[in-house]
């Protein structure tokens, strides 16, 4: 093609094809920098809203964790009182049991009138309980059986009847004491 045009409206095309060309990246450019820009306000966004999440999860966490202590520290309470109770227990004595020991002992015809119980401090980690009893007793045998029947029972030792429980040989009232492991 052959360009007849003067040399001046041949440099004018040629600017007017340049501006153009320059208007386009302009276009592109300011097109480009408000793509960026949404693009960056849209993570804005997003980071905002994983951060009010993360926030919502933080404080969700803090008061569990806030609980888990106050419960912790309920939970070693109670296990301080339940060992506690559970030590006071073991350290008392079953009136059950001793009664049941002693009732075996007894002759049929022997009735008892007074029981005492105390504890003793302990010897070599092994309590020791006092008894204390007074009864009656129809004659003097069923009192002797009575001794022989405590005497053979290995967890009662120390056996001290009244002098007075064998002065009568019928219608004994006897006083008594022994020991009990």
């Amino acid at each position: 093609m052959i360009n007849l045009l003067p040399p001046q409206q041949k440099e004018e095309v040629l600017l007017r094809k340049y501006l153009a060309l320059i208007l386009v990246w302009e276009i592109l450019i300011f097109a480009f920098l408000i793509s960026f820009a949404l693009t960056l306000s849209l993570v804005k966004i997003f980071i905002n809203r994983d951060l009010i999440i993360e926030k919502i999860y933080l404080e969700k966490k803090e008061k569990e964790a806030f609980l888990s202590k106050d419960l912790e520290e309920k939970i070693k309470n109670f296990n301080f009182n339940f060992s506690q109770l559970n030590s006071f227990y073991q350290n008392q004595v079953s009136l059950t049991e001793i009664l049941e020991k002693i009732s075996q002992t007894i002759p049929p015809e022997v009735s008892l009138t007074n029981f005492n119980f105390s504890t003793l401090k302990e010897k070599e980690k092994e309590k020791v309980n006092q008894i204390f009893l007074s009864g009656f007793a129809s004659n003097r045998e069923l009192l002797l059986l009575f001794k022989k029947n405590l005497e053979n029972q290995e967890e009662i030792f120390e056996i001290n009847f009244s002098p007075e429980s064998w002065i009568s040989p019928t219608d004994i009232n006897f006083n008594l004491s022994f020991k009990l492991k």
